[in-house]
């Protein structure tokens, strides 16, 4: 395993939402509301794709529409044009009783969207986990989350791993390949300092995690046992992909919020060659353009 590589001259806010697409890694700076293109190299600028006027957690790509997006944005899931037009889906927090938005989200194998919510003061339990199916309709999945990170699911789409980030906890679930619902959670890992953020797997069924306050990104074997650490010179790694043309590239972002005296690549992406590939994110496959009002089918974890 190499050094960590630095990508692009940027130092992001809140650097989350890394996704490798149709040959490239984009991804979020969460509350400036920016999605953005990273370069190939130290000395160039993150390439703008869009700025929304609210917090943009994670998108997807949708099948077959080049530069569409499905977002995790503001307080719900919208679809985003190539000339950065919203059409919003579902505003699932607008009332609720604490201010909140949206967090981090993915595409499943099988072509849904995930996408969590949490309170800005990051209240307890506040937050809840959402299902946009192919059909166009939304379904609260979980609730009773604090801060929602991930999911990353197993590569044929029958394993959820989900992190509650202020409790320091990774949940594995399966779910249900034809209806999409979770079942009864186990905990997977337990993160002892520093929390659990963003997330992925491998082809060998390995869990990558991002755990902020920590500056490292651990990797799990499928029963739970830590294999690596990846150390990076960034207190706050937040998010992170598999990727390149091998797949075999680290990507992680980092975050400088927070920080009384940021470091100088607090807030970077960095890029670090590893053994076991990864596959490129999934798309948002719709069926149908349109969605009705969301259900609410969630068990209280």
């Amino acid at each position: 395993m190499t050094a960590p590589a630095v990508l692009g001259t940027d130092r992001l806010e809140l650097g989350e939402g890394i996704r490798w697409t149709d040959g490239r890694a984009v991804l979020t700076d969460i509350l400036t509301g920016r999605l953005l293109a990273l370069p190939d190299g130290p000395d160039t600028p993150l390439a703008p794709i869009t700025q929304l006027p609210f917090p943009l957690g994670a998108v997807a790509p949708v099948e077959g529409r080049p530069g569409h997006w499905i977002a995790a944005a503001g307080t719900g899931i919208c679809r985003i044009d190539p000339d950065g037009n919203v059409d919003w889906i579902v505003r699932l927090e607008d009332d609720a009783p604490v201010a909140m938005r949206m967090n981090d989200g993915v595409a499943d194998p099988h072509g849904r969207f995930w996408a969590g919510s949490m309170a800005y003061e990051g209240t307890e339990d506040a937050g809840s986990l959402y299902r946009l199916d192919r059909d166009g309709s939304v379904t609260r999945a979980l609730r009773d989350i604090t801060i929602p990170n991930g999911p990353a699911f197993s590569t044929d789409g029958t394993l959820m791993y989900l992190a509650d980030s202020a409790r320091g906890v990774i949940r594995r679930y399966p779910v249900d390949p034809v209806s999409g619902d979770p079942g009864a959670p186990e905990t997977f890992v337990t993160v002892e300092s520093g929390s659990p953020d963003g997330m992925t797997t491998d082809v060998e069924g390995g869990l990558w995690t991002a755990v902020w306050g920590t500056g490292q990104v651990h990797r799990y074997r499928p029963d739970g046992t830590l294999d690596r650490i990846v150390d990076l010179p960034a207190g706050q790694p937040a998010g992170l992909c598999l990727g390149g043309p091998d797949g075999r590239t680290l990507l992680v972002t980092s975050a400088h919020i927070g920080l009384t005296d940021p470091g100088p690549l607090d807030g970077a992406v960095f890029a670090v060659r590893v053994d076991v590939p990864g596959v490129p994110a999934a798309p948002y496959r719709p069926a149908v353009p349109s969605a009705p009002d969301p259900a609410d089918r969630a068990d209280t974890l």
